[in-house]
């Protein structure tokens, strides 16, 4: 029988007259890293905010590592660590002082968190900065100094709040690789991200949330398997996409798909066929579009 680490069943949350949360469920396996996809304003970060006990719920259950998140407060802050969308570092300090206090703070004793902190320079690849100020740090490093205070007590599920948001591609996989290695030391890794492939490459398991509930969950091979089996693009001269079709893959309906596009682009389109990608699921299951370039298929389309 599969052990879960985060239990959600029937949640509902509501500020003031507006819905945000409407009978969501999930369950995420111990030691998975679980990816919550969706639009701005879809639920993600309340839903964090009440598995991590910032929130209560209106309606519904949650459990983390077996503990009520409001019944067992206390339990449940204990089973977690939680990095938000910003990084919350004090730019004065510098990254070891960082970390050092915030040992402290967690109850190590002095002894204790300076080997703890070194401990986490080195995991987060920081020595060489530690004793630089956080504020002549990189975005990355930053994020990288803000998941390591995360992790100074151990716990076993760790809450990631858009971890990427505002790093360079660099250092957004940098990021990724240590987030993996936090799965091999069997951490539950709960994020939400609108980076789609940021969910494509880490994910176990992807559940989409649009309008305050669970539309799809799977494997990102399953979810991109509900949008269709291939998909033509309509390029110009300048390789700019122009529209993107899902087909169901059959030389029947990739003619049909093409018959009914004829004359719908300039001359020199270029036409290409592709696997769906996790932005097809986005589209398709929300209705949202994640570029410019998307919003023209949707015009065309």
């Amino acid at each position: 029988m599969t052990a879960f680490a985060i239990e959600v069943s029937g949640l509902h949350k509501s500020f003031g007259k507006t819905a945000v949360l409407k009978g969501l469920d999930l369950s995420v396996p111990a030691g998975a890293i679980f990816a919550l996809l969706g639009p701005n304003g879809a639920g993600k970060t309340t839903l964090i905010h009440i598995l991590s006990t910032l929130v209560a719920p209106d309606e519904g259950a949650a459990r983390i590592a077996g503990h009520d998140v409001v019944r067992a407060r206390n339990e449940v802050k204990r089973s977690i660590s939680l990095t938000g969308q910003f990084a919350a570092v004090d730019e004065m300090l510098t990254g070891e002082e960082n970390l050092r206090m915030m040992c402290r703070l967690s109850g190590l004793s002095g002894a204790e968190s300076r080997v703890r902190s070194a401990e986490l320079l080195r995991q987060f690849e920081l020595e060489a900065a530690a004793g630089k100020r956080a504020r002549t740090y990189s975005g990355g490093m930053r994020r990288r100094l803000d998941l390591a205070i995360s992790l100074i007590a151990s716990r076993p599920v760790l809450f990631l709040d858009e971890p990427t948001t505002g790093l360079d591609t660099i250092s957004r996989r940098a990021l990724w690789d240590m987030i993996l290695r936090l799965k091999e030391h069997g951490i539950t890794v709960f994020l939400t991200t609108q980076y789609l492939e940021e969910a494509d490459e880490l994910a176990d398991r992807i559940a989409v949330i649009n309008g305050g509930r669970i539309v799809a969950e799977g494997t990102a091979e399953e979810l991109k398997a509900r949008v269709g089996g291939e998909v033509i693009e309509f390029r110009d001269a300048a390789d700019e996409l122009l529209a993107s079709i899902p087909t169901s893959g059959s030389a029947a309906d990739v003619r049909k798909t093409l018959n009914e596009m004829a004359g719908l682009f300039p001359e020199g389109t270029r036409i290409g066929i592709r696997k769906p990608s996790m932005d097809d699921v986005f589209v398709a299951l929300t209705g949202n579009y994640t570029n410019s370039a998307d919003k023209k298929e949707a015009a065309i389309s």
